[in-house]
């Protein structure tokens, strides 16, 4: 009986602390974090988070502002401190501030339009405005987008991991809004949407920015969430000396601040446990700074070890890390109704289309390529769960604007001095469609007219119009069929060319632009210099049937770092009136590769290789391909070679190969030697052994170059060793 009581009693007592336990457990307090906003200052609340993490304290309702909804928000959806820091220790900060595009991104024609303008302006109703000082914070979107991917179906905050909410600001009304539902990645990107940095974000009908103008410390709205410890982290600036405000950002945040700082007695004292770190003499946009901001927080935190630590959780497991998924199957591509652009364009930009698994990278760069355009204000997307996928909704905001007037200046030794005057207009017609004249006034007077429908993934249209004129001593042996004193080496010559395309062309492969079109063309060269009476030596036109296949990756247009570049063209000229009784029909066939590849630090590599010839029995001697000079727009087969003087070297076929070695010594100064050799003359491909002949002319050059906001500056010095010539060529500004 005794060991019967005995057992009844160890049972009861069990039962007791068993129930003691889980009351004890029940009853263990919620944590709330509150996560201040403060630019690249907010790469603290990672090292506050890493003391967190290493402690296994539980965090029950993340609140943020700012940098702190950014930072909140991806620990709220599961990542853990360590990778965060990983995450943005290897960001590219200028990509982050500036919201960078790669030019990859680019269709040819948007290459060209980003790289012959100096200046862009609005202009509507007759009126100039000035260009947009606000980045759309695409990169920062596309980045939060694909971390937050595994919770993307998620539409209330309180089902993440962790519970979460963020503070933005309504521009128009200046109201306080709450965000604790929707699409996380947008609400992020809204609540960091710093005035005078980015553009407001909509959502919901109202245009957002940044929470830290109205509320940078949300603690209110955790406490209303029912935690019972409130764990803070504040990064905000104190007020600044007149020696420290420097800027318009600064300017603005020590008005912010007037107001903050005098809220933040209150929501200091409402606070548990309050951290500080100490980032004095940090900017808002340092992040290129972010490891020592990181240890700042880290640092701070430790001070605090005795107070987390009774909130530590015994039972739980450390975090796990979150993997981001490399593909996601698209099942439908959604968007809102357009009034300028078709499905087409919209598919065509995006380079993917419905039913189709893609890469992140692919969705990337999908979603630069219409932000490329520059036909959009704002571009927001999501992920709405599908059978055997997901649907890709797009939220396209079109711009307003859609007629400039651009400006350029350019100076080099054949086309000499032009000022370059733009006037583009976005639906000239149709949709789709964007039509732009160049008119260049200067030593040489010379327009370019192009009108082209971008009709995506199926065939679009072109048209172009171009004049081109310069004078120039040309190679007599570009004038063979005349009959001039073998005694004169170069004529003077003034160069007329008037060029009038229409094309198609389509995207293949997804990379490749091809196509095909017709040319007419009036050429006419005339020159003082031949004393047979009459100094026009060519006045023909010509018409000509052309396919082309292209493809550029390079990373930029001048300098390139990295990337590949392919052109190739087969041209067929089929009439021409004829002014020297010599037309018979024939056809040009050339092709251009070229690849550039870093090396070493600051140094790049760069091989080019090119070729061409003529098929049939006699061309004419004005469409040879023609080598010398350097820094001026290519025009029909006259190229760049150096070591010779313009227009120097000409045959009927030809081979070229560049090698390139550039050193940035200093960020946008550049030193570089290329060397580059050739074969040149008739039927060159005629035999193996010519095609691996020796090469019969080389020149070699040394140069400095400049990046600027007109262009490239360049001054070049280059001999050869075949003739002991030396040139010295001077360009300024982007080539047109």
């Amino acid at each position: 009986m005794k060991k019967l009581h005995l057992l009844v009693s160890l049972l009861i007592f069990t039962q007791i602390s068993l129930g003691q336990d889980n009351n004890t457990q029940n009853k263990r307090p919620k944590v709330g974090l509150v996560l201040s906003g403060g630019g690249a200052k907010g790469l603290a609340h990672i090292g506050v988070l890493k003391v967190i993490d290493s402690l296994n304290i539980k965090i029950d309702y993340i609140a943020g502002t700012s940098m702190g909804a950014i930072v909140g928000g991806l620990y709220a959806s599961g990542y853990n401190a360590n990778q965060l820091d990983s995450i943005f220790s290897n960001i590219d900060v200028d990509a982050l501030l500036q919201d960078y595009t790669p030019r990859e991104a680019k269709s040819f024609y948007e290459k060209r339009n980003d790289e012959i303008y100096a200046l862009t302006l609005p202009f509507n109703k007759f009126k100039l405005g000035l260009p947009s000082g606000l980045s759309k914070g695409l990169y920062n979107f596309n980045l939060i987008s694909l971390l937050t991917q595994h919770v993307s179906n998620v539409r209330d905050f309180n089902q993440l991991p962790i519970p979460f909410l963020c503070i933005a600001t309504d521009a128009e009304t200046g109201e306080k809004m709450v965000l604790d539902k929707g699409i996380l990645a947008q609400c992020m990107v809204a609540s960091g949407a710093l005035p005078t940095l980015y553009s407001p974000v909509e959502i919901n009908g109202r245009l957002l920015i940044d929470g830290g103008v109205i509320d940078n410390y949300p603690i209110e709205e955790l406490l209303a969430k029912g935690v019972d410890i409130v764990i803070g982290v504040d990064v905000q600036d104190g007020l600044k000396t007149r020696n420290e405000l420097k800027g318009v950002t600064s300017l603005l945040a020590q008005i912010n601040n007037f107001s903050m700082i005098e809220k933040m007695e209150g929501k200091q004292k409402s606070t548990n446990i309050y951290i500080k770190p100490d980032i004095k003499g940090y900017s808002v946009v340092d992040f290129e700074k972010g490891n020592e901001i990181i240890e700042k927080g880290k640092e701070k935190a430790l001070e605090f070890v005795k107070e987390l630590a009774p909130y530590r959780n015994l039972t739980s497991e450390n975090r796990n890390e979150i993997v981001v998924q490399d593909s996601i199957y698209i099942k439908e591509v959604d968007f809102n109704k357009l009034d300028n652009f078709t499905r087409a364009y919209i598919l065509g930009k995006l380079k993917f289309k419905r039913s189709i698994k893609i890469s992140n990278s692919q969705l990337q760069k999908g979603i630069s390529n219409l932000n490329a355009t520059q036909n959009f204000s704002a571009i927001n997307y999501y992920f709405e769960k599908a059978q055997d996928g997901q649907n890709l909704i797009l939220q396209l905001k079109e711009n307003e604007n859609n007629t400039f007037l651009k400006f350029g200046l350019h100076y080099d030794d054949l086309f000499k001095s032009g000022i370059l005057l733009n006037y583009t207009k976005k639906k000239f017609l149709v949709k789709n469609d964007v039509a732009s004249l160049d008119l260049i006034l200067g030593d040489n007077i010379r327009y370019n007219f192009d009108y082209y429908i971008d009709n995506g993934f199926y065939w679009s249209f072109g048209f172009n119009s171009k004049l081109t004129t310069f004078n120039r001593n040309i190679t007599s042996n570009i004038t063979r069929d005349l009959a001039i004193d073998p005694d004169i080496s170069t004529i003077n010559v003034d160069f007329f060319d008037l060029s009038n395309q229409a094309y198609l062309q389509t995207i293949f492969a997804q990379k490749f632009s091809i196509g095909s079109g017709l040319e007419f063309k009036y050429l006419r060269l005339r020159s003082e210099t031949l004393q047979n009476g009459n100094s026009v030596f060519e006045s023909s036109n010509y018409l000509s049937f052309f396919g082309f296949i292209k493809y550029d990756s390079f990373d930029k247009k001048y300098f390139p770092k990295s990337g590949w570049n392919f052109n190739s063209e087969l041209r067929s000229y089929v009439y021409s009136s004829d002014y020297n009784n010599s037309f018979e029909r024939f056809s040009i066939a050339k092709a251009d590769f070229a690849f550039a590849q870093p090396i070493f630090k600051n140094i790049t590599f760069k091989f080019q290789s090119e070729g061409g010839f003529s098929i049939g029995e006699r061309s004419i001697p004005y469409f040879d391909f023609i080598l010398g000079g350097y820094g001026f727009q290519q025009v029909n087969n006259i190229k760049p070679f150096f070591g010779y003087d313009y227009l120097s070297l000409t045959g009927e076929s030809y081979l070229k190969l560049s090698l390139t070695a550039d050193y940035e010594f200093y960020k946008k100064h550049h030193f570089n030697f290329i060397a580059n050799f050739a074969n040149i003359g008739n039927n060159i491909f005629d035999t193996l052994e010519t095609w691996f002949a020796n090469p019969n002319y080389s020149g070699y050059s040394f140069g400095y170059g400049m990046e600027t906001v007109i262009g490239p500056v360049e001054i070049k010095h280059s001999w050869s060793p075949e003739t002991r010539d030396h040139y010295t060529w001077f360009s300024v500004g982007f080539w047109f």
